[in-house]
């Protein structure tokens, strides 16, 4: 797969054909598709997955429309991605939720829901009992429905056999993370920095806790069901856009929901990565080096000007959410990030601020 020959999909070069996309396309068919799993999980009989379940899709419906750009491509397998985005994010979110708000903090039990995002990304393995583990069993095959629809999915990309080593493996070290991120508090840093030592050669320009954060993206994964869309992906082309998304695409991503996210997460016990640094001047430092080595990154891949929008799209995303506002040490970050941005930034942020006050208000 190399820019002469070009992809089979053919995805938008300039923000205002993205956006245009987003409009017509993504936003539309994201939100038919989560209708129809808010209806399913309203019919979930154990009232606390069914609480859990319609949560995660009332409050993280964005993650979902984010990663949908990711099949604003004029595809036949375009809606078949967005089923593909909405199912998988779905799973992630839901069982994020689970965890965070977990009647349950045993390693083993979160291991055992997330057992269901591999076997999402796997369309040959059998889906189990996800909630083998915890008290809460009945969900009315919600969560089997989610899997079952993103291996259906996958069957219908031709070029999956290609990517499929390389998404399971960012889904692999995203399990890790979820496993390790919300056991008993006083044991996350240590089982975390373990976990680090057996991967930081992986990473060596990157500290613990933003590795940590890099594991925690779908988007990696994301960009390679757009890529499998093609069946002449090789293993070779799989593996470059792999390495050119995680880990500082991946790792900008969460270290900008962790940024927004400080407040909220402090009230409610979570761990935040932004937390484990000196100085609100060291993340900033650390995060523009971040934003830089992603730039660099995918300029190794088919497209930068996609890609670039992507990392452009999730600094204003993130730096024009209402959080921002609400906490002065995370505004003053995010006014010094936001200074000298380029106008595809700034047409993503006022973008992203007249979604949220036109479409979720």
């Amino acid at each position: 797969m190399n820019e002469n020959r070009q992809t089979r999909y053919q995805v938008p070069r300039n923000p205002v054909s993205l956006m245009s996309r987003v409009y017509k396309h993504i936003l539309p068919e994201v939100r038919k598709e989560l209708d129809g799993w808010r209806r399913k999980a309203g019919n979930i009989p154990d009232p606390e997955l069914r609480k859990q379940a319609l949560a995660s899709i009332e409050t993280k419906q964005f993650h979902c429309e984010g990663g949908g750009v990711y099949a604003a491509v004029p595809l036949p397998e375009r809606l078949i991605l967005t089923k593909l985005i909405v199912a998988y994010q779905t799973i992630s979110d839901y069982l994020d939720n689970l965890c965070d708000r977990s009647t349950s903090m045993e390693a083993e039990d979160f291991r055992l829901l997330h057992q269901s995002m591999l076997d999402a990304i796997d369309p040959a393995a059998e889906p189990v009992n996800y909630y083998a583990l915890r008290q809460e069993q009945n969900d009315g095959g919600y969560l089997h429905g989610l899997v079952t629809t993103c291996q259906s999915c996958i069957r219908q990309l031709p070029g999956y056999a290609a990517a499929m080593p390389f998404i399971r493996d960012l889904a692999g070290l995203y399990t890790d993370l979820q496993v390790y991120k919300h056991i008993k508090p006083e044991l996350r840093e240590p089982a975390l920095l373990a976990w680090w030592e057996l991967h930081r050669e992986r990473t060596p320009q990157l500290q613990w806790n933003e590795f940590a954060a890099a594991t925690g993206s779908t988007l990696g994964v994301f960009m390679l069901f757009l890529a499998a869309s093609d069946r002449h992906l090789s293993s070779t082309a799989a593996a470059s856009i792999h390495a050119s998304y995680f880990p500082h695409v991946c790792c900008l991503h969460i270290m900008l929901d962790y940024l927004i996210d400080q407040e909220e997460d402090r009230l409610g016990g979570d761990l935040n990565f932004c937390n484990y640094y000196e100085s609100p001047e060291v993340m900033l430092d650390r995060i523009a080096f971040i934003v830089e080595s992603a730039r660099k990154d995918v300029a190794a891949i088919p497209v930068p000007p996609f890609h670039r929008m992507i990392i452009e799209g999730l600094l204003a995303i993130y730096l024009s959410d209402p959080k921002v506002s609400e906490q002065q040490e995370v505004r003053s970050v995010s006014k010094r990030l936001m200074k000298g941005s380029p106008l595809t930034r700034l047409f993503f942020f006022f973008n992203s601020r007249w979604i949220r006050k036109h479409l979720y208000e």
